[in-house]
């Protein structure tokens, strides 16, 4: 059986981006992004949104344009992997993170969106264009009906 590890989020950084090098010169670019869980109370019977937070690393040139051009607010989908890792803290204690590696990150809306987050839709993000199919000539099709494939 083949693994597989794949996280695909949408939702709003909670804070601006946090560009840095490693001592190769590597770029890595650290994300914070809040993704909301929308689910209806038992108890009352209302609609309850609760946010969880995702920390994500970008690499290279793409984590360079993620500081460039992205800020608090904003809304952006992410492609990626989680990581596990482990560490020792300074006090001598083990301490572990789940953290999503981006292959992708697509920015979502526009850059005024994330101030105010005025004009956004329910899932966190605002629809940036309307997909639809392409129009097909009245009577189904070409005048060449004859054609045999």
């Amino acid at each position: 059986m083949a693994n597989i590890n794949r996280v695909i989020l949408t939702g709003n950084l909670t804070s601006d981006p946090e560009l840095s090098s490693l001592p190769s010169g590597t770029q890595v670019c650290k994300l914070r992004l809040a993704v909301n869980r929308r689910y209806k109370d038992q108890s009352s019977g209302e609609w309850v949104e609760k946010p969880n937070y995702f920390d994500i690393k970008v690499w290279g040139a793409q984590g360079e344009n993620c500081a460039n051009y992205l800020s608090k607010g904003r809304a952006i989908a992410v492609d990626g992997r989680l990581e596990w890792r482990e560490w020792e803290s300074q006090d001598g204690s083990k301490r572990q993170a789940v953290e999503i590696v981006a292959d992708t990150v697509q920015f979502l809306g526009s850059r005024g969106d994330g101030e105010g987050g005025g004009g956004a839709s329910r899932g966190g993000f605002q629809q940036t264009a309307e997909l639809r199919p392409d129009p097909v000539p009245a009577g189904g099709g070409s005048e060449d009906d004859d054609i045999p494939f």
